[in-house]
């Protein structure tokens, strides 16, 4: 992980905030490792560590004076830390959040984060309720039963968006595949998500 933006990251925003970008970028190391290995990337997508700075800073700019324009400040806050991302991590960074950007996905990396931006507040939510409170125990069909048939089951969860990575010309994938994706590589950091 690139320590320059992970001590921006942290230092930027609060706890909360900063655990889901963790999430996120392992969740974007994973898909990136997905598609890579059923050569399902095309020559157009943007190289791996793209994937995951733009999962790691994603949320940079959701904090004050910020807050009211994410995703839209992500090159003004990093300017603070003196560093900067090129375009592309830019246009993947704005996909997550179309509305706001008016940037839609297109590439695989950008259909990534907009699917998994809100899936991984789902996942953590499933092992709160678990006794043990830990990601390993948490199951694939558990998170999966979550989303389908308990709609208030962390509410926030953009249940709309997330299921469009079964969409042909997005992710192309089912969306026990992508939470299976997500969670694996969730529990991979599960100490730096404390779960």
């Amino acid at each position: 992980m690139n320590d320059v933006y992970y001590s921006a990251v942290k230092s930027q925003l609060d706890e909360k905030i900063f655990i889901h970008s963790l999430a996120l970028r392992a969740c974007m190391d994973g898909l990136y490792d997905y598609f890579s290995s059923h050569n399902l990337l095309s020559q157009e997508e943007p190289p791996k560590e793209d994937w995951l700075l733009a999962g790691l800073i994603h949320d940079i700019d959701y904090s004050d004076p910020f807050k009211e324009d994410h995703p839209n400040k992500t090159k003004e806050v990093l300017k603070k830390y003196d560093l900067d991302v090129s375009g592309t991590v830019i246009d993947i960074i704005k996909a997550h959040a179309p509305e706001l950007t008016g940037i839609k996905p297109v590439t695989k990396a950008q259909w990534s984060i907009f699917c998994a931006d809100s899936l991984t507040g789902l996942i953590m939510a499933v092992a709160f309720v678990y006794p043990s409170r830990k990601l390993a125990d948490v199951k694939v069909s558990s998170v999966l039963k979550r989303f389908l048939k308990e709609p208030r089951f962390a509410a926030g969860t953009r249940r709309d968006e997330v299921i469009l990575c079964e969409k042909e010309d997005g992710l192309n994938l089912k969306l026990e595949t992508l939470i299976e994706i997500c969670l694996t590589s969730m529990q991979k950091i599960s100490g730096d998500l404390g779960l």
